[in-house]
């Protein structure tokens, strides 16, 4: 199996006003990332997945791989509340091109790891695609380690997307997996060290935004230039801090796009969007990093 390379980020979801989808700024967001990045995570954490319906998810899978026309791998978040859920989403983005799936272990409930295994078994018997595990315990409420990872592989997933923030969890399944499991850290903020690791690829949610500086700080380690990888570590770092300061992430990535001139979209509730004076306050952050010029 080919592992994930490069830059590849979780998309972000572009809503109206009103809640509704913004089927054409999707398609804008998706069209300027396209030319730029290595690959799209769609329907995950960014992309607000768990605050849509399965038929939400798949039309926003639908118009975003009908855009990118097989120009770049596109990767399909299908984590819910239960299996019959995922799977389906699983199997509708293999129809329309996934080149893999990946999957958050089912949430709200703390589940046995048996009842873990079975889940992502039976997601691996539903498709002919690689299937990921998403590793992201601040949202799901648990996390995987390294021995249930391994059991994991046994019962065929190919990967983890892992957004643990812990160095040490990711260092331990670069270690400890088998040599064509792969392993994706799912942030920008630890490219330098997850790059000297072995890494291959992240997914980052600043890339969405500033697809130009995650692919220098790509490159810069892949390369291992690692002078210049620190340098750019550290300002794709201060730009997480303004991220940060918006009050969520997520929030921060629709008025980068914004301020960006890409396409003004709206978060879904109850994610709000940015006010006008946090607004600018947030551009004279950006602008102060020279990510943005003034005007």
């Amino acid at each position: 199996m080919k592992k994930m390379y490069g830059v590849v980020p979780p998309l972000v979801t572009a809503f109206k006003e009103n809640g509704e989808i913004d089927r054409d700024a999707q398609r804008i967001i998706v069209s300027f990332l396209k030319e730029q990045v290595h690959g799209l995570f769609v329907c995950g954490s960014y992309g607000s997945g768990p605050l849509m319906n399965v038929e939400e998810r798949k039309k926003v899978f639908e118009i975003t791989a009908k855009e990118v026309d097989g120009r770049i791998p596109v990767i399909a978040h299908v984590g819910t509340t239960n299996l019959r859920d995922s799977i389906a989403l699983a199997q509708h983005a293999e129809k329309f091109g996934a080149d893999r799936i990946a999957s958050v272990p089912p949430y709200y409930y703390h589940h046995t790891e048996e009842s873990i295994i079975h889940f992502y078994s039976e997601l691996v018997k539903s498709v002919k695609i690689p299937v990921y595990i998403y590793n992201n315990p601040k949202t799901v409420g648990y996390g995987v380690d390294e021995k249930l990872i391994l059991k994991l592989a046994e019962v065929g997933v190919k990967g983890v997307k892992d957004s643990s923030f812990d160095i040490m969890m990711l260092a331990n399944y670069l270690r400890k997996t088998p040599e064509d499991f792969d392993v994706v850290p799912g942030t920008e903020a630890m490219w330098l060290s997850a790059a000297a690791l072995g890494a291959r690829a992240f997914i980052p949610g600043l890339g969405n935004a500033f697809p130009e500086i995650c692919v220098e700080l790509f490159e810069a380690g892949i390369n291992g230039d690692l002078k210049r990888c620190r340098e750019i570590q550290k300002k794709v770092n201060s730009l997480r801090d303004v991220m940060y300061s918006a009050g969520s992430t997520i929030v921060a990535v629709y008025t980068m796009l914004e301020l960006r001139g890409v396409v003004k979209a709206y978060p879904r509730s109850p994610f709000i969007q940015m006010g006008a004076d946090r607004k600018n306050q947030f551009k004279e952050k950006l602008i102060e990093l020279g990510v943005l010029e003034k005007g």
